[in-house]
């Protein structure tokens, strides 16, 4: 016998279940589809003050902040051997009035705060299993599991990564692109307090990326050469250490890098629409990115944040049958704002053409220098939109002044 919900989110990964906790909130009843997440991921997400924010409305920030670190500081350092080398730039989270931009937090303290929540939650019902098939008509999408079961919905939010199986039987596709880099992503202990600063140098092959931990740890995003990644791998626990604390300089002192080092070769996607029908694309399977400027899981909850407002309308019980259109409509500049402005800051490290090194050069010495430009980027990086609608009101301050 078929089993109905008012909406079903395919995918279970952090974006699938915090849409599903989400929309139970609203009233919906939900079914969440897709096997256990993985708690051996030793990654990190950082999350920025609107995406603490929505966590908080969702309840769920509490119970994860005694694993986060703040992020209060973050600086941009020229790790280059190039002849033309770009100034240091500092962002501090008090200049805009903040205590922190974000916090950081490992995956796997995320990943079981969300599990907890969804077992709690009254209106999710659980599948652990995946999809088998996906079809969509004007009036629902029907689901048939893995284990055999039917599932019908008003509406699908398809969490379900890059190879979304919903999106291609939504018969979207989509735009994809690769970069020259691996990401050697590790955690690791350090003898220096980081001060809850996050250091980024940015070098000839791509962003070395540290992020504090709670405690003498943080994480570490290193994007390297394919090539360059496999010898890192391939070193022991002290050659590893020493070449990380090398590359910080020792600004930590001595470095100890944890097990679990995992290498992740660097790509991009973008669909060519992010909602169809009664269905949206949240998280990857609408859009990925290197991971640079602590946009995607973001990202994600910002596509949350707007489904919410068009599915959990409280004038009306129904979802529109065009609400993957709506959605579509209002998630497309913020996407692709953020995909090209990633992109380009990506590849502009990558570049050895002098005129590319000169611009990025000019474009963090504005921001090192004119603060007014520095507060619009920080305020548009915790906030996106934000600080662009307040433009006119700071640029008519600043005049007066």
């Amino acid at each position: 016998m078929q089993e109905s919900f008012d909406i079903a989110v395919i995918g279970s990964g952090p974006a699938g279940q915090i849409a599903a906790i989400a929309m139970a909130r609203g009233g919906r009843r939900v079914a969440l589809i897709g096997p256990e997440a993985d708690l051996s991921d030793r990654r990190t997400t950082a999350l920025m003050d609107q995406s603490l924010a929505m966590m908080a409305r969702l309840g769920l920030w509490e119970v994860i902040k005694p694993h986060a670190a703040a992020l209060s500081i973050m600086q941009i350092l020229d790790g280059t051997n190039r002849l033309l080398r770009a100034p240091t730039v500092a962002f501090r989270s008090a200049e805009i009035g903040l205590d922190a931009f974000g916090y950081n937090i490992p995956n796997t303290a995320l990943l079981s705060a969300l599990a907890s929540a969804v077992s709690a939650e009254p209106l999710i019902e659980r599948f652990a299993v995946a999809a088998d098939t996906i079809s969509m008509t004007q009036d629902q999408v029907e689901i048939s599991l893995a284990d055999g079961r039917p599932i019908s919905a008003a509406f699908a939010i398809a969490a379900d990564g890059k190879r979304s199986m919903t999106r291609e039987a939504a018969g979207v596709g989509v735009k994809t692109w690769s970069y020259p880099q691996t990401a050697l992503v590790l955690n690791f202990s350090h003898t220096l307090p980081h001060q809850n600063i996050s250091t980024e140098f940015h070098t000839e092959s791509g962003p070395f990326t540290q992020v504090p931990l709670p405690g003498l740890r943080s994480s570490l995003v290193w994007v390297v050469t394919p090539a360059e990644a496999e010898r890192l791998l391939t070193l022991d626990a002290a050659g590893l250490s020493l070449a990380v604390e090398n590359r910080m300089q020792s600004m930590l002192g001595k470095v100890t890098v944890e097990n679990g080092a995992q290498a992740w070769p660097l790509s991009g996607m973008t669909a060519h629409r992010y909602g169809k029908g009664r269905v949206a694309f949240v998280g990857e399977a609408g859009h990925a990115f290197p991971p640079i400027g602590a946009q995607g899981l973001n990202l994600s909850l910002r596509d949350i944040a707007a489904l919410e407002e068009i599915v959990l309308d409280r004038t009306s019980r129904a979802i529109p049958a065009d609400a993957g259109d709506r959605f579509d409509q209002k998630r497309r500049i913020d996407i692709t704002s953020r995909t090209v402005s990633v992109d380009l800051l990506n590849r502009s490290l990558l570049s050895s053409l002098l005129p590319v090194q000169m611009l990025r050069a000019a474009g963090l010495q504005a921001l090192s220098s004119v603060s007014p430009l520095r507060h619009l980027v920080m305020q548009e990086g915790v906030a996106p939109g934000r600080s662009l609608r307040n433009l006119p009101t700071m640029l008519r301050e600043k005049i007066r002044r």
